[in-house]
C-alpha cells in the first residue's frame, strides 16, 4: 500500500460537491471507494489516522453554507478554521472574501487534503498541524464545524472558545446536535437541513445550527 498522502488521497477519493454547498468541490470518499470499507486495523497498518478529512460532515456543511450566504462575516478578515478536516469551511471563507485563511488540524494527512481541495477551488489556504487549544491565535474570527463529539474535547474547546471570545475574537461553530455541544454558551444564527449518509449519521438529514459563541 502506497502511504504517500497525496497519492493515497487521489486514489481513494473522487471530486464531488457536498450537497449543502454545491459551489465547492472536494476530494471525498463514498461507498464506491475502498477507503470507506477500511477497518481501524487497516488504517493503522498503513499509518493513516481516522480519515475525517475524507467526509463532508454536517456541521462543516452548515457552517460553510452560512459563510457563503453571509460573506460579511469574513470579508477582509483573518480567519482560522479549527479542526478543518477537508478544508471545506476554510475554502468557503476564502471564497467569501477573507483576506487570509489558516486551516488547523492535528492530523497531518488533513494538510494534504486541504492543499488539494484548495487547489481544486482556486484559492490559497494556509495550514498548521499544531495543537492550538488554549493558545492565543492571530485571527479576527475562528470557525469550527462539528467539533463537539467528545466530552473531554468539547470541555477543552468550550473553555478555549470562551477565552477567545472574551479577548475580542468572534467564534462561530456549526453543530448538528452533537451530545456535548455547550448550547448554554451559544447564540443561534441560522439552521440548515443538511443531507448526509446513514453510514455516518443516524438519519438522511441532520438539522445543523450555526452558533455564535458568547
Amino acid at each position: 500500500m502506497n502511504t504517500d498522502p497525496e497519492t493515497f488521497i487521489r486514489a481513494n477519493t473522487s471530486l464531488m460537491a457536498p450537497p449543502h454547498v454545491p459551489e465547492i468541490r472536494l476530494r471525498l470518499a463514498n461507498e464506491v471507494h475502498d477507503l470507506w470499507l477500511k477497518t481501524e486495523a487497516d488504517l493503522e497498518e498503513i499509518g493513516l489516522p481516522p480519515p475525517f478529512w475524507a467526509f463532508a460532515w454536517a456541521g462543516g456543511q452548515g457552517l460553510a453554507r452560512y459563510i457563503l450566504d453571509h460573506p460579511e462575516e469574513v470579508r477582509g478578515k483573518r480567519v482560522l478554521d479549527f479542526a478543518s478536516g477537508s478544508g471545506l469551511v476554510a475554502i468557503a471563507a476564502r471564497l467569501a472574501g477573507a483576506s487570509e485563511v489558516i486551516a488547523a488540524d492535528i492530523d497531518p494527512w488533513a494538510g494534504t487534503a486541504v492543499r488539494l481541495n484548495a487547489h481544486e477551488n482556486g484559492v490559497e489556504i494556509g495550514f498548521t498541524s499544531e495543537d492550538l487549544i488554549g493558545r492565543l491565535v492571530e485571527a479576527d474570527i475562528v470557525l469550527a464545524g462539528d467539533v463537539f463529539y467528545d466530552r473531554d474535547f468539547a470541555s477543552s474547546l468550550t473553555e478555549w472558545f470562551g477565552s477567545l471570545t472574551a479577548g475580542g475574537k468572534r467564534v462561530l461553530v456549526g453543530d448538528p446536535g452533537r451530545s456535548y455541544c455547550p448550547n448554554e454558551r451559544l447564540e443561534a444564527l441560522s439552521t440548515h437541513e443538511v443531507p448526509v449518509t446513514r453510514v455516518l449519521e443516524d438519519s438522511e438529514l441532520k438539522s445543523t445550527t450555526v452558533w455564535r459563541f458568547r
